[in-house]
C-alpha cells in the first residue's frame, strides 16, 4: 500500500516532533501487512511511524554525508511485515533452539483488595525487593497473590517502590499528557561536523557510548550500530543483564563493564567519553548526575556531543525518578485497563510497543542531531510515547496481503550459540552479539 501524495499522519506527527522538514514525509511509502492490529489502540500506526521517522532521519544523514542537502534524501519503502516482526523481536528469539522466558513467575497482574496491580520481577534484585517489601513467606505466585489480595493496589505499589521493587497500580484514566520528545539547547552547545560516510552507511565512523538496558535504549543503539556506528555498551559489574535480553538487543554493538565509582574504571570511562560522538542514556533521572555524568555535565565537558536520554515516566512530576518498564507504564498510564478483557482483567498491547517505538524515536533523534537538524540534548520517555499513542495517533487503512513472520527471521552465530532472530527493518547485521560484558572497553579504530 502506498500513500501517494498524502502524508501518513502518524509519521508526520513524529517527524514534526523531531523537528524534521514536513515535505520529507511524502517520501514514505508502506508495503505489506503486519499483525499489530485488532486492539483498541493504534499500535500498528505507532510502529510504522516510529520506524518511518528513523528511516527518514537515516536518509537525511546519508544525504548530508554524501555532500548533498537533506532534501536529497531518496524515497523509501517501509515494509509493515518487517516492522511487525521487529516490534516483537524478543518473542521470535531462539537461543540454541530454546525460547526465552519473557516474564518471570512473579511478574504480571495481581488482584488487590480494590483493583489490580502489575508487578515486574524479571531481574533477581527486583524479585528480592518485592518479596521483602510484602513480607512473602516464599517467592512463589501463590504467596504473592495472597499478599496482594490483602492490600489496596496503591499500598502494594508504594511498599514495593519503597523497598526498591516494581509494582504499579492499574489505573483506568490516561496519565497526564507528555511530550513525545524534548529538545534542550544548553548555552555553548554546538553541532558536530561529520565528513563523508565511506561505507555508504550513514552513521559510519560515529562513536556511540551506550548506557542503556532492557529494550528501548538497546533497540535504539542496535539500530545505530546497523547504520554504521561503533556502539559500545557500558554496564556496572554489579547489575547484570539477562542473557536472553542481550541476545536479542546486543546486535550491532560491543559490551563492556565498568564500575564508575572505582577510580581506575572511571578513568577508562573518561577516556571513552573524550572520543565519543553520542551518548545514549537509559537510567532514571538523577542516577548519572550523582556520578557526575548527567547530560548537562557531559555537554559542559564536550560541547559538540549529542546526548539522548530516555526514562520511563517522564522528566518532571512526582514519578520522574521512579523505575519503570513498558509493562508498568502500560498499567500506570491507563493502557492496561483500556485493553481489559472479559471480567475486567487488565490486558496488554500486542507488542511492547512503548519500548520498541521509543527506541526507534531515540535513534531518529540521534541521526537528526548528527545531520545538524536536531538539538544536542534530547529527552524521551515511555510515558511520552504512551501519551502520543492514546491521544494523537489515529487508525490507518489496513495494508494488503497476509502477514507471515518467516521472511523476516534470520539465523546467526553469537556468544550465546546459534540464534534465530528478527531482522531489522533497516537491513542485516554483520554478526550476532558477543556475550554481555565481555568486550574490551575501547573504541574500534576509525
Amino acid at each position: 500500500m502506498g500513500i501517494g501524495d498524502e502524508r501518513d499522519s502518524g509519521t508526520a506527527a513524529a517527524w514534526a516532533a523531531l523537528g524534521g522538514a514536513p515535505e520529507l514525509v511524502r517520501r514514505v511509502r508502506f508495503a505489506g501487512a503486519g499483525d499489530l492490529e485488532g486492539g483498541p489502540l493504534p499500535v500498528r500506526e505507532l510502529a510504522r511511524a516510529t520506524v518511518s521517522v528513523c528511516a527518514l532521519a537515516a536518509g537525511e544523514l546519508a544525504a548530508v554525508r554524501g555532500a548533498g542537502a537533506s532534501g536529497d534524501a531518496p524515497a523509501l519503502v517501509v515494509d509493515e511485515g518487517a516492522v511487525a516482526t521487529a516490534f516483537v523481536s524478543e518473542r521470535h528469539l531462539r537461543v540454541e533452539g530454546r525460547a526465552p522466558v519473557s516474564f518471570a513467575p512473579l511478574s504480571g497482574f495481581w488482584q488487590a483488595a480494590d483493583g489490580w496491580v502489575r508487578t515486574h520481577a524479571n531481574y533477581p534484585h527486583h524479585r528480592a525487593a518485592l518479596v521483602r517489601a510484602l513480607g512473602l513467606p516464599s517467592a512463589t505466585p501463590e504467596a504473592l497473590r495472597a499478599a496482594v489480595a490483602a492490600r489496596t493496589a496503591v499500598d502494594v505499589q508504594e511498599l514495593a517502590y519503597g523497598a526498591g521493587g516494581l509494582a504499579v497500580a492499574v489505573t483506568r484514566e490516561y496519565g497526564a499528557p507528555q511530550p513525545l520528545v524534548e529538545c534542550v539547547r544548553p548555552a555553548g552547545a554546538r553541532g558536530r561536523t561529520l565528513g563523508a560516510a565511506p561505507s555508504g552507511r550513514p552513521a559510519t565512523g560515529v562513536r556511540v557510548l551506550d548506557l542503556t538496558r532492557v529494550i528501548a535504549g538497546p533497540v535504539a543503539t542496535r539500530t545505530l550500530g546497523l547504520l554504521g556506528a561503533d556502539v559500545l555498551r557500558i554496564d556496572p559489574p554489579g547489575l547484570p543483564e539477562a542473557d536472553d535480553a542481550y541476545a536479542d538487543t546486543g546486535f550491532g554493538k560491543r559490551s563492556a563493564r565498568l564500575d564508575l565509582t572505582a577510580a581506575g574504571d572511571r578513568a577508562v570511562f573518561e577516556g571513552l567519553l573524550a572520543e565519543a560522538d553520542v551518548v545514549v542514556s537509559g537510567y532514571r533521572p538523577g542516577a548519572l548526575e550523582r556520578l557526575g555524568f548527567g547530560a548537562a555535565d557531559l555537554l559542559e565537558r564536550r560541547p559538540g556531543l549529542v546526548v539522548a536520554e530516555l526514562c520511563a515516566w517522564g522528566w518532571t512530576g512526582p514519578w520522574a525518578a521512579r523505575r519503570g518498564f513498558d509493562s508498568l507504564v502500560q498499567a500506570g498510564y491507563g493502557i492496561a485497563a483500556r485493553c481489559a478483557g472479559d471480567g475486567g482483567v487488565p490486558g496488554v498491547l500486542p507488542a511492547q510497543a512503548l519500548d520498541h517505538g521509543t527506541g526507534y524515536l531515540v535513534a531518529a533523534g540521534v541521526l537528526r542531531a548528527l545531520a545538524g537538524g536536531g538539538g544536542p540534548w534530547l529527552r524521551f520517555s515511555l510515558a511520552g510515547t504512551a501519551s502520543w499513542l492514546v491521544r494523537e495517533l489515529a487508525a490507518a487503512p489496513r495494508g494488503g496481503g497476509a502477514y507471515e513472520a518467516e521472511p523476516w527471521l534470520r539465523e546467526a552465530g553469537s556468544g550465546y550459540g546459534a540464534l534465530r532472530h528478527a531482522a531489522s527493518p533497516f537491513g542485516e547485521w554483520e554478526r550476532g552479539p558477543s556475550r554481555w560484558g565481555t568486550d574490551p572497553a575501547a573504541w574500534l579504530p576509525r
